[in-house]
């Protein structure tokens, strides 16, 4: 049997696909658009296609020259928050309408499990913590109505035509590959722990921390860290989980733990044992003051055991990243 992964070439699914590559015995089919992944990033090991998922010809190819893939896992997705605030069209014509030709020509090859990289943006503002994956799912930015979109075209997919899903939505990601040979390279880069080990490193000045006044022990979000290695491994299990003929569902993928903006930079100060200046902004607007996960319906049903557990392991494998490629890939557009 054979794993295709739709945006192996990205953060998340580089990852993805060297852990397939090193942990199971599974072939491995990879198709990325390299419009934001890196092709650096793809262990060697793996089937290599550049294109776009949209292209059903080009799909259809890739199904037929790979007749064993029984199971697709999908990362090409748009995902900046901000950026689908000012462009909404693109993200629901990329994500949503991705799905949908995706679907259609998995329909026809006769592919039937699809394990899907969704977010807790699809639940917006939580009415409570954790959040569990039976809370009310209300977006409020167009990055996150488009994963629920692409959520519930799969639900329909599956009562139509029997194309069985599992909907992972997960938190905030961070870490690298512990040897520091891949990780995590955006431009620009939004995400938090990044942009302070940047810091770090001297290629930005100081860290900006956007708001002081949540309603948090300390007034600055609190959010719940995922390592892509343990995303990995519940992918996998997710997989065998859906070949086991059973039905389609979501988890929560997290941590179960928050982490103050003000506790990953003081963690970050130890890891690295660099000053990393840092200075208070104003707030952003459309940011909870807290996102944690209750993952434990993962952890019973999948039998999911992260094993970045901790957050100063979590950092510490980014910082032999960003240490060891102050440059990223170095394969700049």
């Amino acid at each position: 049997m054979a794993v295709l992964v739709l945006g192996g070439a990205g953060y998340i699914g580089s990852h993805m696909v060297d852990r397939l590559v090193n942990t199971t015995d599974e072939k491995v089919v990879v198709v990325d658009s390299l419009v934001t992944g890196h092709r650096a990033a793809v262990n060697p090991a793996a089937k290599f296609y550049q294109g776009d998922i949209a292209d059903q010809d080009f799909m259809r190819t890739v199904f037929k020259e790979n007749p064993d893939v029984d199971a697709v896992i999908h990362f090409a997705a748009y995902s900046l928050v901000a950026e689908s605030m000012k462009k909404p069209l693109k993200y629901f014509d990329n994500n949503t309408a991705g799905m949908v030709k995706l679907l259609e020509v998995m329909n026809e090859v006769g592919v039937k499990n699809i394990v899907f990289s969704s977010t807790a943006a699809t639940y917006g503002i939580p009415e409570k913590m954790p959040i569990r994956e039976t809370d009310p799912q209300k977006p409020i930015n167009p990055y996150g109505e488009s994963k629920l979109m692409m959520e519930k075209i799969m639900h329909w997919s599956d009562l139509a035509y029997g194309i069985k899903f599992v909907a992972l939505r997960y938190f905030n990601v961070a870490g690298a590959k512990p040897d520091g040979s891949i990780g995590e390279d955006h431009n620009p880069e939004t995400h938090l722990l990044p942009i302070v080990l940047q810091v770090a490193q001297g290629k930005r000045d100081v860290l900006k921390i956007f708001g002081n006044d949540y309603n948090t022990p300390d007034g600055t979000n609190v959010r719940d860290y995922v390592h892509p290695y343990d995303l990995a491994d519940a992918h996998i299990l997710a997989v065998k989980y859906l070949r086991e003929g059973n039905e389609s569902t979501a988890f929560n993928l997290g941590s179960s733990t928050g982490f103050s903006n003000l506790q990953i930079l003081e963690a970050a100060r130890r890891v690295t044992g660099k000053e990393i200046p840092a200075e208070m902004a104003p707030r952003r607007p459309g940011d909870p003051d807290t996102l944690i996960a209750a993952s434990d319906k993962a952890r019973n049903v999948l039998g999911w055991k992260p094993q970045f557990d901790n957050i100063d392991k979590i950092i510490a494998s980014a910082w032999a990243w960003h240490s060891s490629h102050p440059e990223g890939y170095g394969d700049r557009k």
